[in-house]
């Protein structure tokens, strides 16, 4: 089969975009969760700034990935290649993890809350010692949600000169090579997959 001798011989090429391509996704992830994790703690604090927060990613969520990503290379510091690609999937990720992480943390029961606040707790104890720990899985639902999303969009990056698996589509379309875009879409869905598999996993560990 034409597929599997083309991996035979470009397998270098192929473990190449996917390491690539899973570097992308795995910085992208743990700044996005720091950094969602941070402004969900003001949102706490704050219901105001939270509100706003959510709408301004939201704004940010909605423009075409391919836009954002044209968008970012004229910012100083920015440019072509991985700095700006990992920049714009940060910048996505926060409307899925602050939506998730807000609507976590307050989903807690209110009597909990009360009784917690009647032993004298402060609010910042109670954000971390009750809110969290009892909405561990919404966290987790975010954090899937985010990750999946992430593979999908960093492929575009390919167009910006970030490498990984969206270089195999783009060159296999540019030069009618269909073996190129078929192990494209075979390594991205895999990726896809096995990720949310691993964390639908955890969720379920989670008691």
């Amino acid at each position: 089969m034409e597929l599997i001798r083309f991996a035979q011989r470009n397998y270098g090429l192929l473990l190449r975009a996917l390491s690539e391509h899973t570097y992308i996704v795995l910085v992208a992830l743990v700044l996005s969760v720091l950094l969602a994790g941070l402004l969900t703690i003001i949102a706490m604090f704050f219901k105001r700034v939270g509100n706003v927060l959510t709408y301004i990613f939201s704004i940010v969520y909605s423009v075409p990935s391919i836009a954002l990503f044209a968008l970012m290379i004229p910012v100083p510091g920015m440019g072509l290649g991985r700095n700006t690609a990992i920049t714009v999937l940060v910048l996505y990720n926060q409307f899925i993890l602050l939506r998730n992480f807000i609507a976590g943390l307050n989903g807690v029961d209110h009597a909990i809350i009360e009784a917690a606040t009647g032993m004298g707790m402060t609010r910042t104890q109670i954000i971390f010692k009750v809110r969290v720990p009892l909405s561990l899985k919404p966290l987790f639902v975010g954090i899937r949600l985010a990750l999946v999303s992430t593979i999908a969009i960093a492929i575009i990056a390919a167009f910006i000169g970030a490498g990984g698996i969206g270089l195999l589509i783009t060159i296999g379309l540019e030069t009618g090579n269909n073996n190129r875009v078929l192990w494209g879409v075979i390594l991205s869905a895999g990726l896809g997959i096995i990720a949310n598999g691993l964390l639908v996993f955890a969720e379920k560990k989670i008691k």
